[in-house]
């Protein structure tokens, strides 16, 4: 009896365990390489192309530098831009897997373009006629076929970059597993590694290439890295775990809004009533809070049939839980602080003009080699990477050891020492390209731009240090605030937030540029940013932008007092007693991917 009781017990278990092994079948270690070497790959060509190009836009399209600052600009901020949208169709409609895979391609035609305006003369305006000086513009066409590529690879970027963490943690978010959080934790280090590799590898390898080969192995390179980014991603396919597309937080936020408008002649209930508002089941809220009060008619139960019988709304854009006005009511709140970031990023933004400083400076660090001009971006990096090891590792739990208890610094400090050292950065640039423009007019080379001056391109090192350091206070402050005062359902919008700042940042910084060139051009001066560098003032750009950084400092300092207190962050003692570990953003490692 016990027999034949045990005999179909045995037969259910095999059939469970039939049926429940294709669903781990797929995903798992095994994909990590792909999804990685996608991103990374990503990462060295489409980086790799932005340090130089302007050199590329100045001698090969006779484009000038304001103009082809203003189109790296535009480029920069819809690359920034795009990651925004491509979450949003990610989520909403193709999923994590299709997005990436159609904005590899995307990247990948891009890079081809732009390859091919290097290899074939007729896409490109002909060379400058030596004799007369003159330089003919690029016809419509031509520049046409050279921003299509750039549009082409900001969509690429635009698919790949939101989706591709995500779409990793998707294939070993296993929750049966009781080493996940650990197995979840390896991958993040990993990835992050990758990308600041990735963007070290473009900084230095690919910006030689360029140097010394030309464009037309400089851009082959960097295509041809795509391609393998993309081969190797649909190559593994079938072991994919592919997620399907759910409904967006921001679909939520517009709702809120839309559904506020309509109830807006609805008059709101009493204060101590119960059962007006809707919300989700156990929910810790009752009615939404007072301010930003106008929204709380979103959530205004009208009718009793408005409710399905799960409890959810049966139409969302009739009805809105509290959850969804509170969500849109701390995204409203943090607006202010948010805006005060845009002043750092657009200092950081000002590659061009540091690359045109290095390129007539002496940069030998030997007699044989010298360090590429689109390179020095590099000292930004280390200096943000080597300040973020050492906060978190070793001075934080240095100092709560020596103290005896936590310490730490907060998040809205942070934010307001990294646009103070971006303001330095601003007054040290000033300084060093004042000295620079003045030695290069006492040996006699204002009308030569291309001639390389007997002073180490080592004086520039300060300012991308300084610009590192700023960038890891504000950043990791910036996106640690928006974690420590967002409900947890909304942690993806903070990652969105700094990437919309950037975005926003390069707009604002074309503004400026094109404002600063048409005002200090008038009555035939010469301009501040002239193609001439030693012609033009770009020392006094950099007083502007110091003098802007500066009043920005005091608007956050405004918006700082009228925000109040952020909420608490929780801190816990390691078990061994040998220091404490933040627990918010152990992981700030990130923002070296988001800086870049």
């Amino acid at each position: 009896m016990e027999k034949n009781m045990e005999e179909p017990l045995s037969s259910q278990r095999e059939m469970t365990h039939q049926h429940t092994t294709p669903k781990h079948s797929k995903g798992g270690l095994i994909t990590m390489p792909f999804i990685i070497a996608n991103e990374a790959f990503e990462k060295v060509a489409s980086y790799g192309l932005i340090p130089n190009m302007i050199l590329y836009l100045m001698r090969d399209y006779s484009v000038g530098v304001a103009k082809g600052t203003s189109i790296l600009f535009l480029w920069t901020a819809g690359t920034n831009f795009m990651p925004i949208l491509g979450a949003l169709i990610s989520d909403s409609y193709l999923g994590r897997f299709l997005t990436i895979g159609l904005g590899s391609i995307s990247s990948l035609l891009g890079m081809i373009l732009l390859w091919l305006t290097a290899m074939v003369p007729k896409v490109r305006p002909p060379p400058c006629d030596i004799t007369t000086q003159s330089c003919k513009t690029p016809t419509t066409g031509q520049m046409t076929l050279l921003l299509s590529s750039f549009a082409l690879m900001s969509i690429g970027a635009g698919g790949v970059r939101p989706c591709s963490i995500a779409f990793g943690a998707d294939q070993l978010d296993n929750k049966s597993n009781p080493k996940n959080e650990r197995v979840l934790e390896s991958f993040f280090g990993w990835y992050y590694a990758s990308a600041a590799i990735s963007v070290l590898i473009s900084l230095t390898a690919i910006v030689y290439i360029q140097d010394h080969l030309g464009w037309k192995l400089g851009f082959g390179v960097p295509a041809i890295l795509m391609f393998l980014s993309a081969l190797l991603f649909f190559f593994a396919s079938p072991f994919y775990v592919k997620q399907k597309p759910s409904k967006s937080l921001f679909t939520g936020f517009i709702q809120v809004p839309v559904v506020a408008y309509k109830n807006r002649k609805l008059a709101f209930p009493p204060r101590d009533s119960d059962g007006w508002y809707h919300h989700k089941r156990d929910s810790k809220f009752i009615a939404p809070t007072t301010k930003l009060r106008f929204l709380n008619k979103a959530c205004i139960i009208r009718n009793p049939e408005q409710i399905a019988s799960d409890g959810s709304a049966s139409n969302p854009w009739s009805l809105c839980t509290i959850e969804q006005v509170e969500e849109l009511k701390a995204l409203l709140k943090v607006i202010p602080l948010w805006s005060t970031g845009i002043m750092i990023s657009i200092n950081i933004s000002q590659s061009t003009f540091q690359l045109l400083q290095a390129s007539s400076m002496d940069r030998h660090i030997s007699s044989s080699f010298q360090i590429p001009a689109g390179s020095f971006g590099m000292f930004t990096i280390i200096s943000l990477a080597t300040w973020v090891i050492l906060y978190d590792r070793a001075i934080l739990p240095l100092a709560s050891k020596i103290k005896g208890k936590p310490v730490q610094l907060g998040a809205k400090l942070r934010m307001g020492i990294g646009l103070f050292l971006s303001c330095m950065a601003m007054v040290v640039s000033a300084i060093v390209e004042s000295i620079r423009r003045r030695k290069a007019i006492r040996e006699g080379y204002l009308n030569n731009a291309h001639a390389v001056l007997n002073m180490s391109a080592m004086w520039l090192v300060p300012q991308h240090c300084l610009n590192g350091l700023a960038e890891a206070f504000n950043a990791i402050g910036q996106t640690e605030f928006y974690y420590s005062e967002f409900p947890k359902s909304m942690s993806s919008i903070a990652a969105a937030l700094f990437g919309l700042g950037m975005a926003v940042a390069n707009l604002l910084a074309s503004a400026i540029l094109s404002a600063v060139d048409k005002l200090t051009s008038r009555g035939g001066k010469e301009s501040w940013v002239s193609d001439n560098i030693n012609k033009g003032h770009y020392d006094n750009y950099y007083w502007l932008l110091a003098i802007m950084s500066s009043v920005n400092l005091l608007y956050f300092l405004v918006c700082s007092w009228a925000y109040g207190p952020c909420v608490e962050r929780v801190i816990k003692v390691s078990d061994e007693g040998n220091g404490f570990k933040e627990e918010a953003l152990s992981n700030i490692s990130a923002i070296v991917k988001d800086e870049v």
